[in-house]
């Protein structure tokens, strides 16, 4: 009867681990798939970004209107994520903001392209969006292409400053990390490259339009 039910005992502990393995594995796959979702949103509207180029003042040279950092990136895109018809130009921000010291989120802020100073202005807290939670670490990084006149080789860079580039990146490179528990080992990690077709285009400038009413030719 001992040994019975110590085999019966080793049963139950294999039984017990291997349903508390296929419940993390369920968890885990079901992380997997909102970001892998959330990343083809992402590469779309990345995709979709415009060089739209902002008038400085006097004293400082027009500058494209996109700021990338290692957390962040800023930039204006022809593809709204929130808006189910696309109606001009949105000023897109991605964040990541840290809950913890473990656990953070990927939020998104979208608004209209009205002015020429929004890109210095607070975003608003009513626009934000969450995207993707309990992420561990978001990492933008940058592709600059060769260019031998400044002796420049071609790498990623964790920052990108469009006043100093004089251009938008050839690509933008996304890591999304998610760690769940203390192992190394656990936890998602997901990472897509995303080409710039904006890069190879001219600017848009800030230009006022003005309605032109053709006139009837006289009878």
């Amino acid at each position: 009867m001992t040994i019975l039910g110590f085999i019966m005992l080793m049963i139950f502990g294999v039984f017990r681990l291997g349903l508390s393995a296929w419940a993390k594995g369920e968890t885990l796959q079901g992380e997997y798939q909102k970001i892998r979702i959330a990343s083809q949103l992402i590469s779309r509207q990345i995709k979709s970004i415009v060089p739209y180029k902002i008038k400085a003042s006097k004293a400082e040279e027009d500058y494209l209107a996109f700021e990338g950092k290692a957390g962040s990136l800023k930039f204006v895109s022809a593809l709204p994520l929130k808006a189910r018809q696309p109606e001009g130009f949105v000023y897109v921000i991605y964040d990541f903001k840290r809950n913890g010291k473990e656990k953070g989120a990927l939020v998104l802020y979208e608004q209209k392209v009205l002015n020429k100073d929004f890109m210095e202005a607070k975003p608003r807290e009513e626009t934000e969006n969450t995207l993707i939670e309990n992420l561990s670490d978001v990492r933008f990084k940058y592709y600059r292409e060769e260019d031998p006149q400044k002796n420049l080789t071609a790498e990623w860079v964790g920052e990108w400053n469009t006043r100093e580039e004089k251009g938008l990146p050839k690509a933008i490179r996304v890591t999304f990390n998610q760690k769940e528990g203390m192992g190394p080992k656990e936890g998602v990690s997901i990472s897509f490259l995303t080409s710039l077709p904006a890069n190879r285009y001219e600017e848009i400038r800030t230009i006022p339009i003005r309605r032109i009413i053709p006139q009837r030719p006289p009878v």
